[in-house]
């Protein structure tokens, strides 16, 4: 009861002047990112949409913002306590960043699940790295252990008034680029982002539409909404690892439930086919979070409206960004692989070849294996991997395939 009333006064008492003052201490620290029409997502989506790239932030992403306006407003007894927090990694990277400009120790809990990219930039900006746990709750616990034996001052990833306030300096700078917006549409992982972002833009122009992005697989802030309270899912398994909470912030629940207009949910696979999206139409880079609002696109309710999808950040590595873009590739149709035995004779690997051709269908993988067990022992299992145009287009090629006597099995 006790912590309601405290959300609600700090709610009643919070004004579109805190979000002014954290845009003036972020001057010269952050990058204003600017506004990119998309004629490929307005289409989509029926929509003029206009894209927010945190991912060109410094650090990467948005979490630079709030972490700056906390940490420049420690005492000098505070600083010299040094700062700590957990985070998924673009927290991590935005509290080593501020923390050293500011001159400030830094240490940084992270799942032991982090993309090494993500550590590696936060070590290189002077912090100290934990790796604890399976993701982000686990190094949370961990953090606060840490904090407590030490002293060090927490810098939280979402649940804090200044961490919010300063995301919240990202829709200022919407509203003044395109002053007609009709809707802001943005990501939530514990709801930081969300909260800063809906309090700016409904104190500033309270007849644009907020909309939260979450993942299916961790969609806190909607369960939380829906119970009317702070609820713990029992995973937060998705793709995009920097939304990977399982439980939301009362307070930053408090300012959702005030200021958000409404939240949509995305599948894994809606995910992934944004990124690859984004990467084909607009040659930029982003991670599973950061193209959370792009995934949410053909899920409004409206049409014709002006709408910014706020990319959050670009923190991916290699590996995990090819991954994720085959799984999309395949999902989309664009790649197939089959398996097919073949007499073992001369000629037979010539004429699948030439039925893939007929049908426009370019082969990137073969394996022809002659030790693999087949029903026959004069028979070879042949293993192709073809790019291919759509569903339809592997439904074509399946059937030519058949037509010619190959009975084939679909890898993928």
């Amino acid at each position: 009861m006790e912590s309601k009333s405290k959300d609600k006064d700090i709610l009643a008492h919070t004004t579109i002047a805190d979000v002014y003052c954290a845009a003036k201490r972020l001057e010269g620290v952050i990058v204003k990112t600017r506004l990119i029409e998309s004629a490929f997502f307005s289409e989509l989506s029926e929509n003029q949409v206009y894209l927010k790239p945190e991912n060109l932030q410094l650090t990467g992403a948005f979490k630079l913002r709030g972490a700056y306006n906390k940490i420049s407003q420690l005492t000098e007894e505070e600083k010299k306590r040094g700062v700590i927090t957990a985070s998924a990694g673009n927290h991590a990277q935005g509290v080593a960043y501020a923390a050293q400009r500011l001159g400030v120790r830094a240490v940084i809990c992270m799942p032991a699940t982090t993309p090494i990219l993500k550590v590696e930039a936060t070590k290189a900006r002077g912090a100290e790295v934990v790796l604890f746990g399976d993701g982000f709750d686990d190094a949370y616990a961990h953090s606060l252990e840490l904090q407590k034996e030490h002293g060090y001052v927490y810098i939280h990833p979402f649940n804090d008034l200044q961490v919010l306030l300063g995301q919240g300096t990202a829709a200022l700078e919407i509203i003044e680029a395109l002053k007609d917006v009709d809707a802001i549409l943005c990501p939530i992982g514990g709801g930081g982002f969300a909260s800063g972002v809906a309090l700016a833009t409904k104190r500033i122009s309270p007849q644009v539409k907020v909309i939260g992005v979450e993942p299916e697989n961790a969609a806190c802030m909607k369960a939380a909404l829906a119970a009317g309270h702070t609820t713990t899912l029992a995973s937060a398994d998705t793709v995009a690892d920097g939304c990977a909470v399982k439980t939301a912030g009362d307070l930053t629940y408090a300012f959702c439930r005030a200021y958000l207009d409404g939240i949509i949910t995305v599948s894994e696979i809606e995910i992934m086919n944004a990124l690859l999206s984004l990467i084909e139409k607009h040659k930029l880079v982003a991670e599973g979070a950061g193209v959370l609002s792009l995934a949410a696109l053909t899920k409004l309710p409206f049409k014709g409206k002006k709408v910014v999808a706020i990319l959050s950040g670009g923190n991916i590595d290699i590996s995990t960004i090819s991954a994720l873009i085959d799984k999309a590739l395949i999902a989309r149709g664009r790649v197939f692989a089959f398996a097919v035995q073949l007499p073992d004779k001369p000629g037979q690997l010539l004429n699948v070849s030439r039925i893939l051709a007929e049908e426009n269908a370019n082969v990137i993988r073969l394996d022809h294996d002659q030790t693999k067990v087949t029903d026959s022992f004069k028979k070879v299992v042949l293993t192709v991997t073809v790019e291919t145009h759509n569903h339809k287009h592997i439904e074509r090629i399946i059937a030519a395939l058949e037509k010619n006597g190959y009975d084939i099995t679909q890898v993928y």
